[in-house]
């Protein structure tokens, strides 16, 4: 069956034999998103064009813009003809004073949590810490990320996806989103979480994916207590993790895991 956000190709598949022979297999979308909010031109970015509307809701939550996902009034996507998507998004007027002070168009290749930001002291601006704490046992961690693969058929379908899990403390999986980008990922599980009102302070959050300070702070905006990535973490992650009271595991399998 056809998967969301993964497209057919024809392909050539060659061995070390000197055989080759053509192949059809499904490959990742993706497509520049340009993100207009209350119409002005916020940012382009890089995506998978699936789960949009929680996209919508999870990057303006982790660009600060918002407050609350109350100040969310919709968002709506439109296919471009010229190629890439149209991302529409409208937040309550009151929310309009972040927006303009860092409104300007951008490239990118994905959300990473910087966006109008435009000096060294505002990417490593302080940040209210995690307050939740929550115990999580080696074991819930173990159980999340073996049984993670189970939940990302665009992952399985094209080997090239992303996901952010949401898991409970005793590691069951709750919610899962994909994307050709890691910080999209993550952005459309915790805007997915804002709509069905679950508070990413009463669980732990799996990435499959490198675990960069840009993701610890988006972790540490939501207010969540731990973070798991499946690669291993950065410098400047572990000591963003641990100057916000963020926990902090990486290199997480099965059966083993660094904790920073």
């Amino acid at each position: 069956m056809p998967v969301e956000g993964a497209a057919p190709a024809r392909l050539t598949e060659r061995f070390a034999d000197g055989r080759a022979a053509p192949v059809e297999r499904a490959l990742v979308i993706e497509a520049p998103i340009a993100i207009e909010i209350n119409g002005i031109g916020y940012a382009v970015m890089m995506g998978t064009p699936a789960d949009l509307t929680d996209y919508a809701l999870g990057f303006c939550l982790s660009e600060q813009l918002i407050a609350s996902p109350a100040d969310f009034l919709s968002a709506e996507a439109h296919a471009v003809p010229a190629g890439g998507w149209m991302l529409r998004v409208q937040l309550a007027a009151e929310a309009g004073a972040p927006l303009l002070d860092r409104a300007r168009l951008r490239l990118a290749e994905g959300s990473c949590g910087l966006c109008g930001i435009e000096s060294l002291e505002q990417v490593l601006r302080p940040l209210r810490s995690v307050p939740a704490r929550l115990d999580v046992p080696d074991a819930a961690v173990f159980r999340a990320v073996a049984a993670l693969p189970d939940y990302q058929p665009l992952g399985r379908a094209t080997r090239a996806a992303h996901a952010a899990a949401f898991c409970t403390p005793d590691g069951a999986i709750v919610l899962v989103r994909e994307d050709v980008g890691r910080h999209n990922a993550l952005d459309k599980l915790l805007g997915a979480l804002a709509r069905e009102g679950q508070s990413p302070a009463t669980g732990f959050i799996v990435l499959t994916a490198r675990c960069s300070f840009e993701l610890v702070q988006k972790a540490v905006i939501a207010g969540c207590p731990l973070l798991v990535t499946i690669s291993a973490a950065s410098t400047l992650a572990v000591e963003q993790a641990a100057a916000h009271g963020l926990r902090l595991l990486s290199l997480a399998r099965a059966d083993s895991l660094l904790e920073s």
